[in-house]
C-alpha cells in the first residue's frame, strides 16, 4: 500500500531510533521523506539507507530549538521535495532525575527541546498547510504525559504540554482539513531509552523493571512506533483528530 505516494514528509529527529525507523517506514509506502535531525551523520546515514532501498529521502542538519533554523530547513525541505504533506514531531530529550536533584538548566534544555522545538516546527510548517486546505500532523509525546512517571517531571510536563497544545491545534485547524494527532510510546527501545536508565541508580534493573510491567512482556521496539505514525500521518486517518494514542504494550490503559 502506497500510501504516501507523491507527498512529502517531514520528521524530527528522524536520525534516531523511532525517527529513522519511521523515516524509512513513510519511505516504504511512498512518501519523500526530510529527515531532520541535529545530527547530520545520523540523519544522512536515515536519507542514504532509504535511497538505497529505492526510496526517496534528503537530509536536513536542523536545531529545532532555534527558530530561524527551522524555517531555514523547512524551506531547503520544500524546495528539495515539495510542500510538505505531513509533519512528524518526534525530536526529544530527557534526563531521569527526582525533580528536587534536577537544575534549572536541565529545565531549560528539557523544555526547549521537547516543546518550543515542537512550537518552532508548527510555526514554521502550519502556514503552508493553512494556504493548502491540507495537512497530517503527528506529535509523539510519551505516556508520562498521560500518567505521570518518576523520574521524568519536567519531561512529563513538556509532553503534556504537547498534548494539550495538539488539542488545541485539531480544534483550530479542523477547517483547514488539517488533522493533529499524538502518539504517546511506553518504553521503548532506543538510545533515549540507555540515556534515560543511565540516570539511574541500576540501569539493568530499570530496564528489566520496565520490561516486567509491560503487560505484552516486551519493551517497544521503533517499529511499533512507526506503524501507529504511519496510520495516523496519512490519508486512512482523515477523520481522526485530537486523538492521544498509548503504544506501551497495554503498560497503561484507560478509556
Amino acid at each position: 500500500m502506497q500510501r504516501f505516494e507523491g507527498k512529502t514528509v517531514v520528521v524530527t529527529g528522524g536520525g534516531g531510533g523511532i525517527g529513522g525507523a519511521t523515516c524509512k517506514r513513510l519511505a516504504a509506502e511512498g512518501a519523500q521523506v526530510a529527515v531532520f535531525d541535529l545530527n547530520g551523520a545520523a540523519a544522512g546515514k536515515v536519507a542514504a539507507d532509504i535511497v538505497a532501498a529505492g526510496g526517496q529521502a534528503q537530509a536536513f542538519v536542523c536545531d529545532i530549538a532555534r527558530l530561524a533554523d527551522v524555517q531555514q530547513a523547512v524551506a531547503g525541505a520544500e524546495s528539495a521535495l515539495g510542500p510538505i504533506a505531513t509533519l512528524v514531531n518526534n525530536a526529544g530529550w530527557d534526563v531521569f532525575k527526582p525533580f528536587t536533584k534536577t537544575t534549572p538548566q536541565d529545565w531549560d534544555k528539557l523544555i526547549t527541546i521537547n516543546l518550543t522545538g515542537a512550537l518552532n516546527m508548527h510555526y514554521a510548517v502550519l502556514p503552508g498547510m493553512v494556504a493548502r486546505k491540507a495537512g497530517r500532523i503527528v506529535n509523539v509525546a510519551s505516556d508520562a504525559a498521560r500518567v505521570g512517571s518518576s523520574g521524568e517531571a519536567v519531561y512529563a510536563a513538556c509532553k503534556g504540554g504537547l498534548v494539550a497544545f495538539s488539542k488545541t491545534l485539531a480544534r483550530e485547524h479542523a477547517r483547514h482539513n488539517i488533522t493533529v494527532n499524538v502518539v504517546c510510546p511506553g518504553p521503548t527501545d532506543t538510545a533515549l531509552l540507555a540515556g534515560v536508565a543511565e540516570g539511574a541508580a541500576n540501569p539493568e534493573k530499570l530496564i528489566e523493571a520496565f520490561t516486567r510491567a509491560i503487560p505484552l512482556g516486551r519493551l517497544g521496539q521503533p517499529n511499533d512506533l512507526a506503524s501507529a505514525i504511519a496510520f495516523l500521518g496519512s490519508d486512512d486517518a482523515s477523520f481522526v483528530t485530537g486523538q492521544v494514542l498509548s503504544v506501551s504494550g497495554g503498560l497503561t490503559m484507560n478509556g
